[in-house]
């Protein structure tokens, strides 16, 4: 298993912008979380200890979202930003799900949201600009001209660079209509998607990828490892008879934890074998060898975690491997 001493990830270009990124960026959603019995599953200091951690393996991409720990995330990774070049750091936000109660407007992708939003981010991480913002979610509600002007409003400010739109899966086709509108207009369009996928969750396969590749969209996967199902931490019989007690609830079990994903795992477990890797790691490095995808976005609970999730990054799997990999869950695109 590679040690994180060898590890320095490289740069991927961003789908068709002008930028690089990290070939895994760093996913921040467990920043400032409570569980249902008020516990915050990672504080300020580890949330600084992981940054460092992303920082030592030459990660500079960090993806987080305003509403992640109630805007902790955002508020942590700007005082560990206060200490560096924020020009040699990617920075990605999101933006969408309602924030006070009882009213309606704080929520979407309203004008008055989005600016108000914006610049509330802004000040939390410390910096005059995000990289990267997306819509956490498609707005119904807002017609998609108010959207994509204010969107590229900010663009011509100077307090966003590129937008993208997250978790989008069914709606490829309300992304591609916003493009056109903005190609039309003379604005900026959405140049990053940011859906789920892994080796169990496909269903980007097919137009999806398809419409990305075809417009130079960057791919940027979320749950690269399945809501850690891909990890190898899921008894095969315990599973199977719904007796896991890591299994995090019914849903997931239905989800993950079947007889298909199990003989998926079993050809994990043996490529890992082949290549000297962990199932997660492994897993990690089947994204990146896929094509149409930009960069991961990996996240972890501990720096050991981070750790050996960056190492994938140093794993080469041959194309018999990726096939291996890419066929043993069965579907109309399991050979794409």
């Amino acid at each position: 298993m590679t040690d994180l001493e060898d590890v320095d990830l490289d740069f991927v270009r961003l789908g068709g912008t002008g930028i690089q990124t990290s070939e895994l960026q760093f996913g921040t959603w467990r920043f400032g979380k409570e569980t249902e019995e008020g516990n915050v599953e990672i504080g300020e200091s580890r949330a600084h200890d992981l940054l460092d951690a992303y920082e030592t393996a030459g990660g500079r991409y960090i993806d987080t979202a305003d509403v992640y720990g109630g805007g902790k995330s955002e508020e942590w990774i700007g005082d560990w930003l206060a200490d560096r070049d924020r020009e040699r750091f990617t920075i990605a936000s999101k933006i969408y799900w309602q924030i006070r109660d009882g009213d309606p407007n704080s929520r979407g992708t309203n004008r008055k949201n989005v600016r108000h939003r914006v610049d509330e981010l802004l000040d939390r991480l410390g910096t005059d600009y995000v990289d990267v913002l997306y819509i956490h979610r498609w707005d119904d509600e807002t017609p998609t001209r108010e959207m994509m002007k204010t969107l590229n409003a900010l663009v011509e400010a100077g307090k966003v660079h590129y937008l993208g739109a997250s978790t989008l899966r069914p709606n490829a086709w309300k992304v591609a209509k916003a493009n056109q509108l903005a190609r039309d207009e003379g604005w900026e369009p959405f140049t990053v998607l940011q859906p789920r996928y892994n080796l169990v969750d496909r269903e980007i396969e097919g137009d999806y990828l398809e419409f990305a590749r075809s417009e130079d969209l960057a791919v940027c996967p979320w749950s690269p490892l399945g809501q850690g199902f891909l990890t190898g931490k899921y008894d095969r019989e315990d599973g199977l008879t719904g007796e896991s007690r890591a299994a995090e609830s019914s849903r997931f079990e239905d989800a993950y934890l079947t007889e298909e994903n199990f003989d998926l795992h079993d050809e994990l477990d043996a490529v890992a074998d082949e290549v000297d890797a962990t199932p997660a790691q492994t897993a990690l490095a089947w994204l990146t060898h896929r094509e149409g995808v930009s960069a991961p976005i990996v996240g972890a609970r501990t720096v050991d975690q981070l750790e050996e999730n960056l190492a994938a990054a140093e794993i080469d799997l041959t194309e018999e491997q990726v096939d291996r990999l890419t066929e043993a869950k069965g579907g109309p695109y399991a050979g794409l």
